[in-house]
């Protein structure tokens, strides 16, 4: 009976049970339930949905119905257009410290340099931004104005600090390795050690040749040393080479 009994019939089963003396007294849920009964229904309602959907033929409830809305700005596609164009500007180091957090209602993108804020992508995104709603100008001419705009700006930085760095050393400063010098000295040392590695491969290789030829182990190692030398010196246009090179020369 439990399985099929529903919620409005809980108190009249109750009373009958009373009337025919199988329950001795009041359940002390009773009075209350005959007070306040139950709703007619168990199933919890749908809730407001704040995009207007087009109704579903099919009579079965969409899986991502409680998923949130995404929302869109409309510098996003102006993001993701300069990026594509510019990936570079992503490993350079951006300033993410702000005075009150409300230092972008001080900016004024009529120009694009702002006195306070780093030159990055973001500025050539607010800069065409601005052109495209306080001038009407279209998504393509907007970008290309702000572009050249960053270009200009991007060579003026260079120009100073190499000027800089030439004042600097005409007063005796010195500064360390550059990015360029520190990647030649690892290229040179990877070259060193794979040198080392296919000499010492192509020298096993011949020993083991001149174990069924009888021919003197020793006297291998000059030649396989000038053919790491080839080599090394067939491979500085291609990359660094490998040991499978060195043993196809065999």
């Amino acid at each position: 009976m439990g399985r099929h009994l529903r919620p409005l019939r809980v108190h009249q089963l109750a009373s009958q049970m009373l009337e025919t003396g199988r329950l001795q007294r009041e359940p002390p849920w009773y009075r209350v339930v005959g007070a306040i009964p139950p709703t007619t229904t168990l199933v919890r309602t749908l809730p407001v949905q704040l995009q207007e959907k087009q109704p579903r033929k099919s009579a079965r409830k969409p899986s991502r119905m409680f998923q949130p809305q995404r929302i869109v700005y409309p510098e996003d596609e102006l993001r993701s257009t300069f990026f594509q164009d510019h990936p570079w500007e992503l490993s350079r180091p951006r300033i993410l410290v702000e005075n009150d957090g409300k230092d972008f209602t001080r900016y004024d993108w009529s120009r694009m340099q702002q006195p306070g804020k780093q030159l990055n992508g973001e500025s050539v995104i607010q800069r065409q931004l601005w052109l495209m709603e306080q001038q009407g100008l279209s998504k393509d001419e907007a970008y290309d104005i702000s572009r050249k705009e960053f270009y200009d700006l991007r060579m003026q930085e260079d120009i100073e600090r190499r000027v800089a760095s030439e004042e600097a050393l005409a007063v005796g400063a010195k500064f360390g390795k550059s990015y360029l010098d520190i990647g030649i000295e690892l290229e040179g040392r990877a070259l060193d050690e794979w040198k080392a590695k296919a000499l010492a491969l192509l020298q096993l290789k011949r020993g083991r040749q001149a174990a069924f030829s009888g021919a003197a182990a020793e006297e291998e190692e000059p030649a396989a040393a000038v053919v790491v030398d080839r080599i090394l010196e067939g491979a500085e246009g291609d990359g660094a080479p490998t040991t499978a090179s060195a043993g196809g020369l065999l």
